[in-house]
């Protein structure tokens, strides 16, 4: 993941999107600005399944697919940006989740739980 990570950040780089267009210097990105533009393609992703639409840009693609694909990208250019472990906080949360009480079977029946 770290590697995906610092591939996405570099990609980015190369793009420009850390450089003053005006004037060639290295940009401080807004980290605020860069969590919304994550919301943001899962927002398109939910707009996507909600319409059963095709991505406009990867057309033989679902739009839901590509959506989650480009929030993947901007949190690993954000994560590498940071230079957060990733990786390492994922493995991590995943471990933990498998023994939260809240994420067995019992207590997703319980009156009251987070549901959709």
């Amino acid at each position: 993941m770290n590697i995906f990570a610092a591939d996405c950040h570099a990609r980015s780089r190369k793009a420009g999107w850390y450089t003053d267009l005006a004037t060639g210097k290295q940009l401080e990105r807004n980290v605020p600005e860069m969590l919304c533009l994550i919301h943001s393609e899962i927002s398109e992703g939910m707009e996507g399944f909600r319409k059963n639409k095709m991505d406009d840009k990867l057309p033989h693609r679902k739009m839901i697919e590509v959506e989650l694909a480009d929030a993947m990208i901007r949190i690993g250019d954000l994560a590498a940006y940071l230079g957060l472990d990733l990786g390492g906080a994922i493995d991590e949360k995943i471990a933990y989740n498998d023994n939260r009480p809240d994420h067995k079977i019992e207590a997703r029946k319980a009156a009251g739980v987070k549901a959709f």
